[in-house]
């Protein structure tokens, strides 16, 4: 009982301790929403009116695509479009439709360097994940080519897959695959030139072959639009004998 009280007395006390030093850094930086910036109750949420704007993606979908359909069509269901072009990976999933404000965290991740947003993105995508990432093997991102890493300094598609690999207590695989092809934005094209322009752009890394064949994986990005990245990626994945791919992103695009 002694025991008990003193590690409730040590706890108290940090949390004193640490109490002044919440209220410094709120007066510093103000609680605000990460969309908008209006003043809130806490550090990294949203306010009311952004959060009545998320369209989170729920079911019904297309059990492959994970297209949305307006009524339920029984399970198993598959859309015209998973059926006439069926895709290299074998499902897709995704945390919330790609407008206001889900574009803003995007944006505010991908070209504002908020990576404080990535924990709270990550966690939607695990809820979205249709427990694909519990069963995986392993989570990998989409990597970025050498060059645009350097001077983005980061890709938001692996901070995102390594907040869902902490979250989940799965494996990361940051080297897995790998970007040969210095590609052209893909914003602004059309689904064919996107297609042409990830053609031959990923490849296994050097050794990594007994981390995909026979492995259940989670391949992840930020925004699904077309697919043709992912798909290019999961191209190889397959051919490198990955049993099962699920692509895992935080937005969709419709």
């Amino acid at each position: 009982m002694g025991l008990r009280r003193l590690r409730s007395s040590m706890q108290l006390k940090g949390a004193l301790l640490a109490h002044p030093f919440r209220l410094l850094v709120d007066l510093v930086y103000p609680p605000g929403c990460v969309v908008c910036g209006v003043a809130t109750g806490s550090h990294g949420g949203l306010c009311p009116k952004c959060w009545s704007g998320l369209r989170f993606i729920e079911r019904p979908y297309c059990e492959v695509l994970g297209t949305p359909f307006s009524h339920d069509l029984g399970s198993g269901i598959l859309s015209a479009e998973a059926i006439a072009n069926p895709p290299p990976f074998d499902r897709l999933r995704s945390a919330a439709f790609h407008d206001e404000p889900i574009r803003q965290l995007v944006h505010g991740l991908k070209y504002r360097d908020r990576t404080d947003l990535a924990p709270m993105m990550a966690k939607w995508m695990l809820r979205a994940g249709d427990g694909m990432v519990e069963r995986c093997d392993g989570i990998l991102p989409v990597p970025l080519h050498p060059s645009r890493m350097f001077s983005r300094k980061f890709n938001q598609a692996a901070e995102l897959a390594r907040h869902i690999a902490q979250q989940s207590g799965k494996g990361l695989l940051p080297a897995t695959l790998v970007r040969i092809k210095r590609t052209r934005q893909q914003v602004g094209l059309g689904a064919a030139a996107r297609q042409e322009n990830v053609r031959g752009a990923f490849a296994l890394g050097p050794g990594r072959d007994n981390e995909v064949f026979g492995k259940r994986l989670v391949l992840v990005d930020d925004v699904y639009t077309t697919g043709a990245t992912v798909a290019a990626a999961a191209k190889v994945l397959r051919k490198a004998g990955a049993a099962d791919i699920t692509v895992l992103t935080f937005a969709r695009a419709l």
